[in-house]
């Protein structure tokens, strides 16, 4: 490798350098995110230190006295600040010390202007500072991978070799990040080599990004292949643990966890906790439980994260006691919930119903100094609105506003939910168009709310109007917003309208899904327009689109309408031949209509039939058949005939 890097394209986020004295902030993760407009004004610069005087130095303790101000400028995130304190240096003659230019670039990092911290760069020579040490470099390389701003890395990684400043190895793993994010892993491992020939070793961290980067590639093998190459470290480890439990691969965790045994490595809470969510994942709860038994057993200690995948686990399977159980567990062993941790607990006691308890838990997050985040109160106020407590959501959603809270489109598509439930249609509108003013547009789940709930009051047409309108906003919908509007127009028996739907779908490149067919089919037999539906079931099975249950029932249920039942009968049979098990409602309908025909002898047949399959008559079933003998042999002798048929059973 020469050396230089090449453009690559934005990719994976891989591990973070986190070792302490690396240049980035300890388990901080580079940004993807695509470089701004204001960024895109910064060419390809080739940094030169022009010869010219610099101010002349201060005194020790001036300099140190000035450092000291621009790190506390720094750290307190004063970015203005921060330049007129370097500024105040060069006026006052006093040197820039290289940690007061260290302290400026960190600061625009962490504020996301690497632009600014590029330019920090450039005037160093200017405000007095010695020639850059490697230290220096390796921030600044920081700030700019952060932002994926790689253009810009190439020249300032040049201009680092052209100053004679040797790379180490926090560099290396610098570049070899910006690689590996960007899908460039062969590059990355080459850089390895590049390393060993200057005689700086890979560590850890080095081998640990690369292997992370092939996980989430999903190229497992070649990252099983690379932890047998290196020096095995347990961070490498964890990576291929997890990635795996992810696919559900769960024997090859364990030959993994194996592997690392004999390699001297001791499975830690990280390698533990991705097994047990894992198996959490899968309702495995025994399995789950068996893992942290080995654990403790092992003198592995369970963390935060731990007990919190078990405690979603145990809500998921709908065991609250063995849940809040583990939640106990975790607080007796002193570890303070996370924000993660609360949420999980508030959403595990909404979906059970437990409303009372989630809210005296949402009220005792601060006062053990953990404060409610956005996926805190979306989560009450779903839970609240589910319960029909639509009060209770307004009042969640009033104490987030209060609470200066900002919130999320999940958050306001659930408020729009709330407010369609209690008919308030024109606020839910006017929510939407606050979303837009609050740079939180709204997203097609948006727009499929207010449009279900307009379909089920009957405003249709209304509902119409707001999908025309989706594209003001940017939004596009999708076969679920025009499944609602199909359903809404057969409803109200409209099918001109409802066959424009479909058309338009069409038209946009929208596949009809097997609820649009079911819905359209349905809405077809009940208005009597058996063909139609039929036309429409045979394209549905061109489209290899496999029609279930509700498809023949409302087929079979029209067919008996019209009293063409021996067509009912054949769809019966057909349910068979596509593999679609055959249930009580069919069986109802068409022994329904063969009782309006008073052939209670065939319909008898289907009742055996039926019962020979395992499908025990309901209450519809027996109230048909004794209508059906009533008229057909008068008021006592259906009760015999019954009395009969309930022996035989």
């Amino acid at each position: 490798m020469d050396g230089r890097l090449k453009l690559f394209r934005p990719g994976v986020d891989c591990a973070p350098c986190v070792r302490a004295n690396a240049p980035c902030v300890r388990g901080r993760h580079f940004s993807t995110a695509p470089a701004s407009n204001h960024r895109k004004s910064n060419p390809q610069i080739s940094i030169r230190w022009p010869e010219q005087s610099r101010p002349s130095p201060d005194t020790g303790d001036t300099a140190r006295a000035h450092e000291a101000t621009v790190r506390r400028l720094a750290a307190a995130g004063d970015l203005d600040g921060v330049q007129y304190a370097l500024q105040e240096m060069r006026l006052r003659g006093v040197a820039c010390p290289e940690g007061a230019l260290v302290a400026a670039i960190c600061a625009f990092a962490r504020a996301g202007a690497p632009d600014r911290a590029l330019k920090t760069f450039y005037r160093a020579h200017d405000l007095g500072c010695a020639a850059p040490t490697v230290r220096v470099y390796n921030h600044l390389l920081d700030a700019l991978l952060r932002e994926n701003l790689v253009g810009v890395v190439v020249p300032v990684y040049d201009n680092m070799k052209k100053a004679g400043v040797e790379p180490n190895v926090y560099t290396y793993n610098l570049l070899i990040k910006a690689l590996c994010q960007n899908d460039r892993i062969d590059a990355a491992r080459t850089m390895l080599d590049e390393m060993a020939r200057k005689g700086c070793h890979p560590d850890e961290v080095s081998h640990t990004t690369i292997v992370s980067a092939l996980c989430k590639l999903g190229r497992l093998d070649e990252a099983r292949g690379v932890l047998v190459e290196t020096t095995p470290v347990c961070t490498s480890y964890d990576a291929v643990v997890h990635a795996l439990c992810g696919e559900s691969r769960m024997r090859e965790v364990f030959l993994v966890v194996d592997e690392m045994v004999q390699r001297g490595l001791q499975p830690g809470p990280v390698t533990y906790t991705s097994i047990v969510h894992a198996f959490c994942k899968a309702r495995e709860l025994r399995m789950a439980c068996a893992i942290l038994a080995r654990m403790v057993i092992k003198g592995c200690s369970p963390n935060v994260h731990t007990f919190t995948a078990l405690v979603k686990g145990f809500f998921d399977d709908g065991k609250v006691h063995d849940a809040l159980g583990i939640w106990n567990w975790m607080v007796a062993e002193g570890w303070a919930p996370s924000i993660i941790s609360y949420n999980v607990l508030i959403r595990g006691l909404c979906h059970n119903g437990d409303l009372k308890r989630a809210l005296s838990v949402f009220s005792g997050m601060e006062k053990n100094g953990c404060f409610p985040d956005v996926r805190t109160y979306s989560v009450l106020i779903d839970g609240f609105s589910k319960a029909g407590d639509l009060d209770g959501a307004m009042s969640i959603w009033n104490d987030m506003t209060q609470a200066g809270c900002k919130p999320n489109v999940v958050v306001y598509t659930n408020m729009v939910d709330v407010l369609c439930k209690k008919l308030m249609f024109d606020q839910a509108e006017n929510l939407i168009d606050k979303m837009s003013s609050e740079n939180c547009p709204p997203n097609t789940l948006t727009f499929n709310t207010l449009i279900r709930s307009l379909c089920d009051r009957g405003r249709v047409g209304t509902a119409l109007s707001v999908l025309r309108g989706m594209a003001r906003y940017g939004c596009s919908p999708n076969v679920r917003t025009y499944n609602e509007l199909l359903h809404g127009f057969f409803r109200e028996g409209n099918c001109e309208d409802a066959f424009q739907i479909l058309i338009e779908m069409l038209n946009n490149g929208i596949e009809l899904s097997l609820i649009s067919y079911n819905t359209a089919i349905s809405g077809l037999c009940q208005m009597g327009r058996n063909k139609q539906a039929m036309i429409l079931l045979g394209r549905m099975m061109l489209q290899r689109i496999q029609p279930d249950a509700f498809t023949f029932n409302a087929i079979i249920h029209a067919y008996c309408k019209e009293g063409n039942v021996r067509a009912a009968a054949w769809m019966l049979g057909q349910m068979d031949a596509v593999n679609c098990p055959r249930n009580i409602v069919a069986y109802t309908s068409l022994i329904s209509g063969l009782c309006n025909q008073h052939r209670m002898d065939d319909a008898m047949v289907y009742l055996l039939k039926m019962l020979n399959e395992g499908i025990c008559p309901n209450e519809a079933t027996w109230n048909v058949l004794v209508r059906g003998l009533s008229t057909l042999v008068g008021a006592i002798g259906p009760m015999h005939l019954i009395d009969h048929i309930v022996e035989d059973l």
